[in-house]
């Protein structure tokens, strides 16, 4: 037996000097072998703490190498690894610490006073890392554990994480995730993409998710490439490394900044051969800003907590804005009718459902969850409604949830927005429904941009002549900025909230 993530990902690393993490900047770097003796010393201290194979281990923690090393340390020693936002306050990490069982918490230091008495309750153990990965607890460990360690024995089939969807709508689900799942799908990207063993990657997405955990840094250990590891993205330290860098991942808002700033331009980025986006939709004017200004075409591809990722626009191809590309391959897609599950033809509107290695398991802990959203043949519900064009191009038009019922006619808010997104004066935007006392819901357009520069009756007029009359906003509202997550993902529940109310008194 073996343990094919640990395996793939960091054994074939072992004893290698060539460089993983660097700093051009400041000339520092960490090669391959000294990190897997990293991931041995981790893995002792996981195992000296009475955690056994399939315990889960929750990780509160910053950015830093020392993060990174105790993934890997989790994985080898068989314990399923927990990521968790930085933001989550105390209230929110209890619920994760008992609906998991989770048997150690790693946190920050700053951390530790308010955590100590919850992880108690639970009989959990904590340890402390610190922002930087430089000191704490867990690092005085650490530092005096041995480097070598005999790696636990797991099957392709065994949990390697559980990762918690954000719980816009009820409490949080915890999806499971495999080792074949996490696998099959970096060996699918590695290929995809191109990268190799002369790729730099500038990292500078978070880790307690899956596009900075999984797909960023598991396509970097495929290939032997290096990682450039920023705690945090900042334009200014971004511009300055992208010269020593080949490829680029992030979410749209980083590419709307490094487009915010004048010395951003095809000079700066003539060293690249690859930028993704993810996590969030990316708007076609940005795209098309992003080209004109490097001559790179933006590859844009969608995933999601519970499998990974599903499409992405082809390395060599047309990358067409606006869409997420095509199916990765051995992932299936369908677009399916929201109540009768038929499948839809071509260019119709439905929820899409999604099949293949890496699809999860299922829910923790429920059950009844589970088997609602995966089928019996295979096939995941995602929640998204999507839309499949004559040439393959997969487009998310926009999640369930968000669908709008407004005197019985269905309204995808993605059409609205995309009218919304491009009048003059408007950065961005975003349509929600709220309760409206005659038609059950009524849509609410939300628009970014200069209140001094968006003429309101000049949108409503675009919309008369774009879109039926059912679509149309009853109501437009100006602010200065959508509230996102940590991701980047516009906070629609936020918004529904905010403005329920907006039309009680309507008539």
């Amino acid at each position: 037996m073996a343990n094919p993530l640990y395996d793939a990902l960091f054994a074939i690393h072992e004893n290698k000097q060539n460089s993983f993490i660097i700093d051009p900047l400041s000339g520092t770097s960490l090669s391959y072998g000294h990190f897997v003796k990293q991931t041995a010393q981790f893995a002792n201290v996981i195992s000296d703490a009475g955690l056994v194979p399939g315990d889960r281990l929750i990780a509160q923690v910053g950015k830093s190498v020392s993060a990174l090393a105790l993934y890997a340390g989790a994985v080898r020693s068989g314990v399923v690894y927990l990521p968790l936002n930085t933001a989550y306050t105390t209230t929110e990490v209890e619920y994760f610490l008992q609906d998991s069982g989770a048997r150690l918490l790693v946190c920050d230091t700053v951390s530790e006073a308010g955590l100590t008495p919850i992880c108690k309750d639970h009989n959990a153990a904590v340890s402390t890392l610190s922002t930087d990965g430089k000191t704490g607890t867990l690092i005085d460990l650490v530092n005096n554990a041995s480097d070598s360690f005999k790696t636990v024995d797991r099957s392709a089939d065994d949990l390697a994480a559980l990762l918690y969807t954000s719980g816009t709508t009820g409490r949080s689900k915890g999806a499971m995730l495999t080792q074949n799942n996490l696998l099959s799908n970096a060996q699918a990207l590695h290929k995809l993409w191109q990268f190799c063993d002369k790729d730099v990657l500038l990292h500078a997405l978070p880790v307690f998710h899956t596009h900075g955990l999984f797909v960023a840094t598991h396509v970097c250990l495929l290939a032997g490439a290096q990682l450039i590891f920023e705690p945090s993205f900042d334009t200014d330290r971004i511009i300055k490394l992208m010269p020593h860098a080949t490829s680029f991942m992030g979410v749209p808002t980083f590419y709307t900044r490094l487009l915010d700033q004048k010395n951003f331009n095809n000079d700066l980025a003539r060293h690249m051969r690859l930028f993704v986006s993810g996590s969030a939709p990316l708007l076609a004017d940005t795209h098309t800003l992003f080209e004109q200004r490097t001559g790179h075409r933006i590859l844009e591809r969608y995933g999601m907590t519970e499998t990974n990722m599903n499409t992405s626009n082809p390395y060599n191809g047309e990358r067409r804005a606006g869409t997420v590309g095509f199916p990765l391959p051995g992932v299936e897609i369908k677009v399916t009718h929201l109540d009768s599950s038929a499948e839809l033809p071509t260019g119709e509107a439905g929820q899409l459902e999604v099949r293949g290695p890496n699809v999860f398991k299922g829910y923790w802990n429920m059950p009844e969850k589970t088997q609602k959203e995966l089928r019996d043949d295979g096939f995941f519900i995602t929640g998204d409604i999507a839309q499949i064009d004559a040439d393959g191009y997969v487009s998310i038009v926009g999640r369930e949830k968000d669908l709008i019922i407004s005197g019985g006619y269905n309204i995808y808010p993605k059409e609205i927005e995309l009218v919304l997104d491009h009048q003059p004066g408007v950065t961005e935007s975003t349509v929600v429904g709220v309760p409206h006392p005659d038609f059950g819901e009524t849509v609410v357009g939300v628009l970014v941009g200069r209140k001094d520069s968006i003429n309101i009756q000049q949108i409503e007029a675009a919309i008369a002549e774009s879109l039926a009359r059912f679509k149309h906003p009853r109501q437009i509202i100006v602010v200065d900025s959508l509230p996102r997550n940590a991701m980047g993902k516009v906070q629609k529940n936020v918004l529904r909230e905010e403005y329920r109310h907006l039309f009680n008194s309507a008539k």
